[in-house]
C-alpha cells in the first residue's frame, strides 16, 4: 500500500473528483462513518482529535457507508449537514461508499489487504455475532467507525475496531508515532 493508495479515485462529499494523493506526506485516519449508529457520537471525538493534531500533519477522512444496519441512509448533502450541525465536523468528508461485500470500494480493498486484522473489537464482535450481524470474514470491516491509520509514506500503520474510540490511548499512540516519523 504505497503510492497506489494515493491514486485510487474517490469523490468528496460535494461530488468533486479526488484522490488521496492530495494528502501525500500526511498521516491519515480513514474512518467509515454513519449518522444513525450507536457509535455516531465518535464524530465529536474525531473532530477534537482533528483540531488537536492537524497542525502536526493529521488528516481525518470520513467515508460514509450504509453497509451496517442501513445506518447511513441520507444523501451526501444530508450527511454533510448532519455532521456540520451536530458535531461541527471540519475534517474532509467523502461520498458514500461500500466497505464490505463484492461492491467494496477499491480504497477499502487496498487498506484491508494491507491490514487484514484490527486491534480491539472482541466485545463488539461478540455482540454483533449474538445478533447474527458478524462479518463474512475475519478481515472484513466489522461495523461503522472502523479506523485505518496510514503513515506519511502511504503505508498502512494500523487498523482499529469500531469500538476503539478516537481518544483511546492505543490509537493516540499510533497516531503520535506516525506523526513523529518522517515520510
Amino acid at each position: 500500500m504505497t503510492s497506489s493508495l494515493y491514486s485510487i479515485p474517490v469523490a468528496r462529499i460535494d461530488g468533486r473528483a479526488a484522490t488521496l494523493g492530495e494528502y501525500r506526506g500526511k498521516v491519515l485516519l480513514v474512518v467509515n462513518v454513519a449518522s444513525k449508529c450507536g457509535l455516531t457520537p465518535q464524530y465529536e471525538a474525531l473532530q477534537r482529535l482533528y483540531v488537536e493534531k492537524r497542525g502536526r500533519g493529521l488528516e481525518i477522512l470520513g467515508f460514509p457507508a450504509n453497509d451496517f444496519g442501513r445506518q447511513e441512509p441520507g444523501t451526501e448533502s444530508e450527511i454533510a449537514a448532519f455532521c456540520s450541525i451536530n458535531y461541527g465536523v471540519e475534517f474532509p468528508m467523502f461520498k458514500k461508499i461500500t466497505v464490505v461485500g463484492p461492491d467494496r470500494h477499491p480504497l477499502y480493498d487496498a487498506m484491508i489487504a494491507a491490514r487484514p486484522q484490527h486491534e480491539g473489537g472482541g466485545k463488539l464482535r461478540e455482540q454483533l455475532s449474538g445478533h447474527g450481524l458478524g462479518p463474512a470474514s475475519a478481515s472484513d470491516v466489522l461495523w461503522n467507525f472502523e479506523k485505518f491509520v496510514v503513515g506519511r509514506d502511504g503505508a498502512a500503520v494500523a487498523r482499529f475496531a469500531p469500538d476503539v474510540t478516537p481518544d483511546d490511548p492505543r490509537l493516540v499512540a499510533v497516531l503520535d508515532d506516525a506523526l513523529a516519523a518522517l515520510g
